[in-house]
């Protein structure tokens, strides 16, 4: 009986270290390719994924390059992350090589832990997904269209801030700005109005923003999990408002032009094809994901800036009074008001600076290539940062100085200024998020002043940038 049971921890210990030994043989195995990059590759599976996000959580997302670019004295170099082997290509030099090189050596890509976060019911990956997503993008996101959205988020914005904001001496900031840019998406994308209905999905949202770049552990009460669940959960909300518009639409109650929705349900591909309603979700979400989440914490730091620097808020004041006074009563902001806020813009670039939404993005190499003498390999995976320029002195002296001036004239050298990213991929929704944040700042400024109530409130980039406690301000409205 003894001989059994050790013959069976022999058999488990040998079957132990002959996984252990294979874990490590395929993780080394990725850098046998001659004249890679310097760097790390860290432990098997997690690789240095923790001390990529452990700095965000500290609020200091930039430390895992900058340190990185000073150990290797280099603007590419190698790690581990997400799983997979990878390069970070840093500097302005990288991103113009990333950006102009996309669908010739390069493609997008992102972590596992997004294709299940977003599954797609047509079993396309999620950049796949997104190369279709684009295709139906451009005649919402066109100038003409543009135009016609602002009078909406005009409209928006006004019973925003009265029911939140107004009669209040205190408000936090992060979840009115969600609350804001999730009720214009969800208007302008599914032409939802009412605000309680919108509300009801602000909780999932919150969920499924927070886990979507975690580690893909899918135990119970792990970010991911609960991520997925809530993924689930707005999925199915979803097609509840699809299946209403589709009989609208037969009814003749909606317009088949009257936002993204009626055009996805009427509109087939080049083999006559129609989207199913799962199919139509899964485009519905991502958007609303986009629409909303990046610009929402955009906002928050705006006000966070306006609160903090008088001079920079009287700035703003000034330019939105002299718009709000050209206006008629009731009358709503339109093109020409917009592109009157000029200095407001050149704030809002300048917070996009310091704390991008978009802490970076990832690629895939399509082919071998090399980079600054340095060989990477086919099936690597790649990432670009946009701190790696927006907080480098050598692209913008005295990086942590609060400086508008570096918008005026031509602005930022090309390729140093990211937060939208670049090339084929810009982000398409990048003049759709100028309007609503200049419209947010419109309607904030010539309501109140504003007073931060925790001076030193900690910031946490999870996976973007948010105060640690929500932003509370204390307003101030400004005498009739």
């Amino acid at each position: 009986m003894e001989h059994f049971y050790l013959t069976l921890l022999l058999l488990f210990v040998s079957f132990v270290t002959l996984s252990l030994f294979i874990l490590f043989y395929n993780h080394w195995s990725n850098y046998t390719t001659p004249n890679l990059p310097p760097g790390r590759a860290g432990l098997p599976i997690v690789g240095e994924t923790f001390q990529l996000l452990s700095p965000g959580w500290k609020g200091h997302p930039e430390k895992f390059i900058f340190d990185r670019m000073l150990r290797y004295s280099s603007n590419v170099f190698k790690t581990h992350i997400f799983g997979r082997p990878m390069a970070v290509f840093c500097g302005s030099a990288g991103n113009k090589f990333l950006f102009s090189n996309e669908n010739k050596l390069v493609t997008s890509w992102w972590p596992d832990s997004v294709n299940k976060v977003f599954p797609s019911s047509t079993q396309t990956s999620s950049q796949e997904e997104s190369k279709k997503m684009r295709k139906f993008l451009p005649q919402f996101l066109k100038p003409e269209a543009l135009q016609s959205y602002i009078g909406i988020m005009d409209t928006i914005a006004q019973r925003h801030f009265a029911s939140d904001w107004e009669n209040k001496d205190e408000v936090v900031v992060y979840p009115l700005a969600k609350r804001y840019t999730f009720w214009i998406a969800s208007r302008i994308f599914i032409s939802l109005e009412d605000p309680n209905h919108v509300a009801q999905f602000a909780a999932p949202f919150n969920l499924l923003a927070s886990g979507l770049l975690s580690l893909p552990v899918d135990l119970p009460g792990t970010p991911f999990n609960k991520a997925i669940k809530a993924s689930n959960f707005i999925r199915k909300e979803l097609l509840k408002i699809i299946k209403q518009r589709k009989d609208d639409l037969a009814e003749g109650k909606a317009l088949p032009t009257q936002d993204i929705l009626s055009h996805m349900l009427l509109t087939s591909d080049e083999n006559g094809q129609f989207m199913t309603e799962l199919d139509i979700a899964d485009k519905i979400l991502g958007l609303l994901i986009g629409g909303h989440d990046t610009a929402s914490a955009a906002c928050t730091f705006i006000v966070k800036c306006l609160a903090e620097v008088p001079h920079i808020f009287e700035g703003v004041y000034r330019e939105q009074v002299e718009i709000a006074k050209s206006k008629a009563p009731g009358e709503l902001l339109n093109w020409d008001d917009i592109q009157k806020m000029r200095y407001s813009w050149n704030v809002a670039c300048e917070v996009l600076r310091l704390a991008p939404p978009l802490q970076g993005a990832f690629r895939e190499a399509i082919t071998d290539f090399i980079f600054n003498g340095f060989c990477i390999p086919k099936g690597w995976k790649l990432y670009w940062s946009a701190n790696s320029t927006h907080k480098n002195p050598e692209y913008f002296p005295e990086p942590e100085k609060f400086d508008p001036a570096r918008f005026e004239g031509n602005g930022p050298a090309p390729y140093t200024f990211v937060p939208f990213g670049g090339g084929p991929r810009m982000c398409p929704g990048k003049e759709y998020a100028r309007l609503e944040i200049l419209v947010f700042m419109h309607n904030l400024v010539k309501r109140f002043k504003l007073e931060k109530i925790l001076p030193d409130e900690k910031i946490v980039v999870d996976p973007m940038p948010i105060p640690a406690k929500g932003l509370p301000v204390r307003l101030y409205p400004h005498k009739a």
